[in-house]
């Protein structure tokens, strides 16, 4: 099957679907349902977004780190709820759609909404936001395009197409943005025209997810601000030869009849966003700018700006992510002397800010573990800290402890993909094969790849055949193995269906 990235550089608008739209509710000033858009549901919308979603899982650039997604999550989060309580979120949707956030290690500054409520986000967008409320306002917009049904109406424009076929085509256009010899392979002639005129937004949907998105955000609780100043950023980066790195321009095009509407929408004397660029966000962009897959250069070039004194009146958050990306750049070149070096002054440098020091703490755990070095002790707090210490356990021989913390989490998260990973590695430290199977299984499958995942589970269950499971446990793994593979089973009949 053909892999693609989240790149969506020329089409960044590739949010397409199916649907019906249904206007917000239950609120004064929501506005009132104005009709179906698609005779295509939400069910079938998401099954075509989980189509699409499995291939992004499969791609190389997709990325699941547990400190970006956690951070990105603490954003989406908000937002998702205040959608909900301003009744922008229909019932149908809301239950039935996925509402989740695909990590691309993209350089390009990029964020693209896709059928049945997945959301792509490059690391290079996270990497130039100055605050947490100009990402919320991305985020909230490409929301808003998922609430407001823009991807089903897009679709009902093109009803001579079968869902499928503009599935496929939407993976096309993702593969395009990585290599223009698959695009040409996929599409012919004025079929590429054709396919860009049907996946773009109109300027009034455009106008819209605006206005919405504004609502959403600063319902949230993020300052109205970030909007104005993200568009001011975008505004500005339109005005330099575009060269690639800000798909967002072409797919969202600004026009001053958009910036000045957001402009106006601010209240008067509101607190300016980003003035102050708070430490965490700092070494978070550091963060996702390291791991946006530079050359072997840009890290030593990060490594080498952490020996240079800092500019007189350099800002605490400047100072720290200049550290942060010097020490994370060296993990990565494994020159493991100059990572502790540069950590050891980014954890002085922060010690009085505790998001600063939970960020470093982290980071520390990450640099004894490449260099294969005593870890450090994490509080549990969360899921980075929760895989980094599963980790940890598994390689110092304390595989059940490892075993417990995860089981117990994958209970409360069982899409977690990750999680279900690290289970699978200290199930079989311990020497319990079977068990690290299913939990193979299971993280392909919270990855939609459902083949994938029966494949693991027959493996499974030829090994109980061969009465390799000997002890009671296994034989209760042995009953939830052959449950999971009738359900596996029933999802693949259904997808063969409807193709």
């Amino acid at each position: 099957m053909l892999a693609v990235a989240l790149t969506l550089a020329p089409v960044a608008r590739a949010q397409v679907g199916a649907g019906a739209r249904t206007a917000p509710s239950g609120k004064s000033g929501a506005l009132p349902t104005l009709g179906d858009g698609s005779d295509l549901g939400s069910s079938a919308e998401r099954r075509l977004g989980d189509r699409i979603a499995r291939e992004l899982y499969r791609d190389p650039d997709y990325l699941d780190d547990p400190v970006l997604r956690e951070y990105v999550d603490d954003i989406w989060r908000p937002l998702l709820a205040a959608a909900r309580n301003r009744g922008e979120l229909a019932n149908d949707i809301d239950q039935r759609f996925a509402w989740q956030i695909l990590l691309g290690r993209d350089r390009s500054v990029n964020a693209f909404a896709l059928p049945g409520g997945y959301l792509g986000l490059h690391l290079g967008l996270i990497g130039v936001v100055t605050s947490r409320d100009e990402l919320a306002s991305v985020l909230a917009h490409e929301l808003s395009h998922v609430t407001q049904r823009h991807i089903a109406r897009q679709m009902a424009k093109q009803s001579a197409q079968t869902p499928w076929m503009i599935g496929s085509m939407i993976l096309g256009v993702l593969a395009a943005s990585k290599s223009p010899d698959a695009a040409n392979a996929l599409m012919v002639g004025g079929q590429a025209a054709a396919m860009q005129n049907q996946l773009n937004f109109s300027r009034d949907m455009e106008r819209e997810a605006d206005r919405i998105g504004f609502g959403v955000m600063t319902d949230a609780g993020f300052l109205a601000q970030g909007f104005v100043s993200m568009f001011d950023k975008l505004q500005q980066a339109a005005k330099l030869n575009d060269n690639g790195a800000f798909p967002y321009l072409r797919s969202h095009p600004l026009t001053t009849e958009r910036i000045a509407d957001m402009r106006a929408r601010q209240p008067l004397g509101s607190p300016v966003a980003g003035a102050e660029m708070e430490t965490d966000h700092a070494m978070v962009s550091a963060r996702a700018r390291i791991l946006s897959n530079p050359g072997v250069d840009t890290l030593r070039q990060a490594v080498a700006e952490a020996l240079v004194p800092p500019a007189p009146g350099a800002s605490l958050a400047r100072q720290a992510a200049t550290l942060y990306a010097a020490t994370l750049a060296a993990v990565r070149l494994r020159d493991f002397d100059a990572a502790r070096a540069s950590g050891l002054r980014l954890s002085t440098l922060v010690a009085s800010n505790p998001a600063a020091t939970r960020l470093t703490a982290l980071l520390a755990v990450e640099l004894a573990q490449a260099a294969g070095q005593p870890v450090p002790e994490l509080p549990a707090k969360g899921r980075p800290e929760m895989l980094l210490s599963a980790q940890s356990l598994v390689a110092q021989g304390r595989a059940r402890e490892a075993a417990a913390d995860l089981q117990a989490w994958v209970a409360l998260h069982p899409l977690d993909a990750g999680a279900w990973q690290g289970l699978a590695s200290a199930s079989a430290a311990q020497g319990q094969p079977l068990r690290a199977l299913r939990a193979q299984a299971e993280a392909r499958a919270a990855q939609l790849d459902y083949a994938g995942a029966l494949d693991r589970l027959k493996a499974a269950q030829t090994m109980v055949r061969s009465a390799r499971a000997n002890n009671a446990g296994d034989h209760i793994e042995a009953s939830i193995i052959d449950t999971r593979s009738r359900q596996l089973q029933s999802l693949l009949r259904e997808q063969a269906l409807e193709r």
